[in-house]
């Protein structure tokens, strides 16, 4: 059996990406990254869906990203937007997705597993620059001029199957593939039960994609 890293935050979207690498056959590893984020939430709804979903096994790393971070994702004392704006939000993380991709290469050499999977979005998603398909496309290139593996020539490839999907494609996509929504947790400031504030960007976008989608929105939401 095929091995592959999967990138589990506990959102929707990460939610969707595991189902699918499972459908595929593939050997499951999830990891999932306590990086100094405004709630624990989100992880323990990852922790839910790898249960859910088969993975063979599952790894939270730690690191303090917080201390080298101006994100209102890392820092409580910037509000988290909720209203819609041009250009990079506030909520970008500096560098967060080349972070995770770099230690999920590095476990995937480890195992020995050619794919990583990680669930970006160039569609519905709110300006972030390490979720475009270029960017994606240049980090594979690194991955395999970098590591011993590809060298030798067991090449490393980076699988994005929701990158060209609406909001409202994933949530169809997921449902048919057996996600329960209703585990996953997208807000930015959900509270320690994980229920949704309703009002950030993640909320407004999740909340779009299911009426577009024409699916009952199982969010758990605090009012």
């Amino acid at each position: 059996m095929k091995r592959a890293v999967v990138l589990l935050s506990g959102g929707m979207d990460s939610a969707t990406t595991l189902a699918l690498a499972n459908q595929e056959g593939f050997e499951c590893y999830a990891l999932s990254f306590r990086y100094g984020q405004r709630h624990d939430a989100e992880l323990d709804a990852a922790k839910l869906l790898a249960r859910r979903f088969h993975a063979k096994m599952m790894r939270i790393v730690n690191m303090d990203l917080a201390g080298i971070s101006n994100s209102a994702l890392t820092d409580t004392s910037i509000d988290i937007p909720e209203q819609s704006s041009e250009g990079i939000p506030v909520t970008y993380v500096p560098a967060r997705n080349t972070v995770f991709l770099s230690v999920a290469l590095a476990w995937a050499e480890v195992l020995g597993a050619q794919d990583l999977f990680i669930g970006v979005n160039a569609v519905d998603y709110s300006g972030y620059p390490d979720c475009r398909p270029e960017y994606i496309a240049a980090f594979q290139e690194m991955a395999n001029l970098a590591t011993k593996a590809a060298v030798e020539g067991e090449e490393i490839k980076i699988n994005t199957p929701l990158i060209n999907l609406s909001k409202a494609d994933i949530i169809q996509k997921g449902t048919d593939l057996g996600v329960d929504f209703a585990l996953t947790v997208s807000c930015y400031q959900a509270d320690v039960r994980g229920r949704a504030c309703g009002r950030c960007d993640a909320c407004r976008l999740r909340k779009v994609g299911f009426e577009s989608a024409r699916v009952p929105d199982s969010t758990r939401y605090i009012v």
